[in-house]
């Protein structure tokens, strides 16, 4: 069986291919039944580094139907789709988003159903397609509003997933994963990326700028969670998600204030200092039309997995990526 990862360049796709190379199956069918893995695409913008005789990099454009094209066939098993231009990127080059974002999805669904067998397609949406008026508590039965051209691009992709699931093209499934911290690597367009920048900068020995409140909360996932909520949406068979095939990831919900709690627990005092607060209103205006406390009660009867704590994240990002 042969996999594509789309956007699998990133952190988080090198991240999950790795979990798959470790694996070296994995169930795509509805008999439960885990199929060896032969070969996986890392496609994305710029070819991925991973060396291994099972991996094929290839660099090309998401939005190009050709270049898609010859990347799925009938011996695709499944595609995880991560490629995305990312939220304040989004916001701030209408044009790119769209045409990555909603066209590049497209491209990849149209190639599936061409391939004509079917494939299993998950969809890396997020808790940006929620915003305006919503209640404390966001579930799975809490219409998405968003409020931002990252969210709606999300949104779309969604239901695009949706429709060719129900003609029966791909077998599909959406989750909503939700801001991952903590992000190694240099900060990106992001409009979440500072939850990441205050806890992996300090523990470099390098300054941060927090650009929003200290109580602001937010929806996160670590790295580690959010790869394996993804492959178990992978491996879920069809009949666990039924008609909706969006799904909420689990996750936790922390204010700005005890992220740095966790920092200074694990980094120190000295660390903690790095931080400095300068509040920006661009991403404030984004990142508050976002909920940040969710019922997952469905994802964790799926089999889905969250963080304990902010502490525990932060834990883990240095021990998977130690100070130089």
């Amino acid at each position: 069986m042969n996999l594509l990862i789309t956007g699998g360049a990133g952190f988080l796709g090198q991240q999950l291919i790795r979990a798959l190379l470790a694996r070296g199956e994995l169930a795509v069918s509805d008999d439960g039944a885990a199929r060896p893995i032969a070969h996986i695409t890392c496609f994305d913008q710029i070819e991925g580094d991973l060396d291994d005789a099972r991996v094929r990099n290839v660099a090309g454009d998401i939005a190009d139907p050709g270049t898609v094209s010859s990347l799925i066939n009938a011996e695709t098993g499944a595609v995880i789709h991560l490629a995305a231009v990312v939220s304040g990127t989004a916001e701030a080059d209408f044009d790119l988003g769209m045409r990555v974002n909603v066209d590049g999805t497209r491209a990849m669904l149209e190639a599936c159903r061409r391939a004509g067998s079917c494939p299993r397609v998950v969809f890396s949406s997020s808790v940006a397609v929620f915003g305006g008026d919503l209640p404390a508590v966001v579930d799975d039965a809490v219409a998405p509003t968003p409020q931002g051209s990252y969210g709606v691009q999300k949104l779309i992709g969604e239901w695009l997933v949706h429709d060719y699931t129900r003609k029966g093209f791909i077998d599909g499934r959406s989750v909503r994963i939700p801001t991952v911290v903590v992000r190694p690597g240099k900060p990106n367009g992001a409009a979440s990326g500072f939850a990441s920048n205050i806890i992996r900068e300090p523990l470099a020995g390098r300054e941060a700028v927090l650009p929003v409140p200290v109580d602001t909360r937010m929806w996160i996932s670590s790295p580690r969670s959010a790869v394996a909520n993804l492959l178990h949406a992978a491996s879920s068979p069809s009949s666990a998600w039924g008609w909706n095939r969006s799904l909420n990831l689990p996750g936790l919900s922390a204010s700005m204030g005890e992220a740095l709690a966790a920092l200074e627990k694990v980094g120190g005092v000295a660390a903690r200092a790095r931080v400095r607060e300068a509040h920006d209103p661009a991403v404030m205006r984004l990142v508050r039309t976002w909920p940040d406390r969710f019922n997952t009660a469905r994802a964790h009867a799926m089999g889905c997995v969250a963080d304990p704590d902010f502490e525990a994240i932060v834990r883990a990002h240095a021990a998977d990526y130690p100070p130089a």
